[in-house]
């Protein structure tokens, strides 16, 4: 069987939540303090809050692997032309069977059907998980982004972009 993308539906949340948090915790892990990683996750990942954010369609597709959803993506259209991945994460026992790539794939569909050109996306630095898998998929490195937390942290991303389409 194969997984199936959707559209993020509220009952979805708890899943959408737990995999989020687990997976932004991966990227993290001994970069960040843990109360950092916690006011985050409560923030971003609460169930409150993931589930206003796919009423919203901030979660803009989901992927179904075996009546479970195994991952979830996000992003949307920042300025003309210009869109953004907001969020990409798949549950860590799904890795690595191509459930990314079809959400990115998702995604870029819809970007580009917004008219969108350019694709962006933030990657924390140090991101095995991610790095990799965006520079595979024809994403460049750009910048390196420096910003100070709440807990008065150095967190630094790094911001790669692609052209999409023609």
């Amino acid at each position: 069987m194969n997984p199936v993308i959707i559209k993020p539906r509220v009952e979805h949340t708890e899943a959408i939540a737990a995999i989020c948090a687990n997976g932004w915790k991966q990227t993290v892990n001994g970069k960040l303090s843990e109360e950092y990683q916690n006011k985050n996750i409560d923030f971003w990942y609460s169930h409150d809050k993931v589930s206003h954010d796919i009423r919203e369609g901030n979660y803009t597709h989901a992927a179904l692997f075996e009546n479970k959803i195994a991952g979830v993506i996000g992003g949307g259209i920042t300025k003309p032309g210009r869109c953004e991945v907001f969020v990409l994460y798949v549950d860590e026992n799904q890795r690595y069977q191509g459930i990314g790539s079809l959400l990115l794939d998702a995604l870029t569909e819809q970007q580009l059907e917004q008219g969108a050109t350019e694709q962006w996306v933030s990657v924390q630095e140090g991101n095995q998980f991610g790095i990799p898998f965006y520079e595979a998929r024809g994403f460049s490195f750009k910048q390196r982004k420096v910003s100070i937390t709440e807990t008065d942290e150095e967190r630094v991303s790094l911001r790669y972009s692609r052209f999409i389409g023609t």
